[in-house]
């Protein structure tokens, strides 16, 4: 018997079968505590034409840098309410939104702590496996010392944070850029 890995497939176009239920714009529920904020953006193709069949899942932990899973054994509390994951599809313009609260820091590589983030990982019509990607916080200063972006050149590193919104308070853009000069960071991770 051979044992070898089956063909990959492609996510769409059904994908959205039976992933309604999954659909989650609002990750805390009222009374988590931590720094509210609301995370919008665009999913754009090479072209920065928007891409409108597009999914994306989100995986975080809440502000004590706990994650809501079983198999986070930290000796740090859950909040109640604090769901921790989400999947939002984009609009016809490619757009998404969710709001959540700003993650604390979780153990990384030797226990030395990770800088706040949230996991991304993109969905789309054409793609045969994800695109898993961070995104990470301005004016952090873990920024400086953390594992994963400092594996990142340092002029592509800014894809992988978020920015301020001119217009919002506690909005933060981020956007996923699939392919060019400012295409997003994307890691493989090694299926």
């Amino acid at each position: 018997m051979s044992l070898q890995a089956t063909t990959s497939q492609t996510v769409g176009p059904y994908f959205s079968i039976g992933l309604t239920r999954l659909k989650r714009v609002d990750l805390a529920g009222p009374g988590v505590s931590g720094e509210r904020i609301t995370i919008e953006g665009r999913v754009l193709d090479g072209e920065r034409k928007p891409v409108s069949d597009a999914m994306i899942e989100i995986w975080q932990a809440d502000s004590h840098g706990k994650y809501a899973h079983p198999e986070d054994d930290q000796k740090k509390p859950l909040e109640p309410g604090f769901q921790g994951f989400g999947r939002i599809p984009v609009d016809e313009n490619g757009k998404f939104s969710f709001t959540t609260i700003k993650p604390g820091a979780v153990p990384g590589p030797k226990g030395n702590p990770q800088a706040p983030h949230i996991a991304v990982s993109v969905f789309m019509r054409g793609l045969l496996r994800r695109l898993v990607t961070r995104i990470y916080f301005p004016d952090e200063p873990a920024n400086a010392g953390e594992f994963v972006l400092n594996l990142v050149e340092p002029e592509r590193r800014a894809t992988l944070i978020a920015k301020k919104s001119v217009n919002q308070i506690g909005t933060l853009e981020w956007n996923v850029i699939l392919q060019g000069p400012d295409e997003t960071v994307f890691f493989d991770i090694g299926l």
